[in-house]
């Protein structure tokens, strides 16, 4: 029975973020952003790999990815990525480095903000579709910044690429939004 509880204690432990990983002020992770995530962000559907598929197809979801460009450097005068290694993701997705940070970097807000507004307005119908990995909050901290600023039909791809790849699905390297 003690083996049980202390088992039971040590997953809950995992599945909860540390005080200081979350920001008291706003409520984005800040740190350790490979972690198990518990829930989805408030007002922000969890899809899975099938729907995302079917999005895709018949209601032209706009596909965000957010994963951080590893080793990547963006220079902050002209906005262009030099990249370390390239980014497997899904094809058709715009990719926005770095933009699923609990404290984003102002210029790269910025180039999020209009960037996806260029993609789509705040009224217009088409899902959003915001991911990275698995057990990243990178897209969970992007998709609920996107609803908080009025999107609709944002929708969580908690699985991410490794879903995606796990079911079959092909991946192709991604440059960083506005380089397509």
């Amino acid at each position: 029975m003690i083996r049980i509880l202390v088992f039971a204690v040590a997953v809950a432990a995992q599945t909860v973020a540390p005080r200081s990983d979350i920001d008291a002020t706003t409520g984005y992770r800040i740190a350790h952003y490979r972690a198990i995530v518990p829930t989805a962000p408030e007002r922000v559907p969890r899809i899975d790999t099938t729907t995302v598929a079917r999005l895709r197809t018949k209601k032209r979801a706009i596909l965000i990815d957010v994963m951080p460009a590893e080793g990547g450097v963006r220079d902050a005068a002209t906005g262009v990525w030099r990249l370390a290694k390239p980014r497997p993701s899904i094809a058709g997705a715009h990719w926005f480095p770095e933009a699923g940070r609990g404290v984003v970097d102002p210029g790269i807000a910025a180039w999020f903000e209009t960037g996806v507004a260029s993609l789509r307005g705040k009224r217009d119908p088409r899902p959003l579709i915001v991911f990275c990995l698995a057990d990243c909050w990178m897209s969970w901290n992007a998709s609920r910044r996107l609803a908080k600023a009025g999107y609709g039909h944002v929708y969580w791809y908690a699985d991410g690429t490794d879903g995606w790849s796990e079911s079959g699905r092909p991946l192709v390297d991604a440059v960083p939004f506005g380089r397509e």
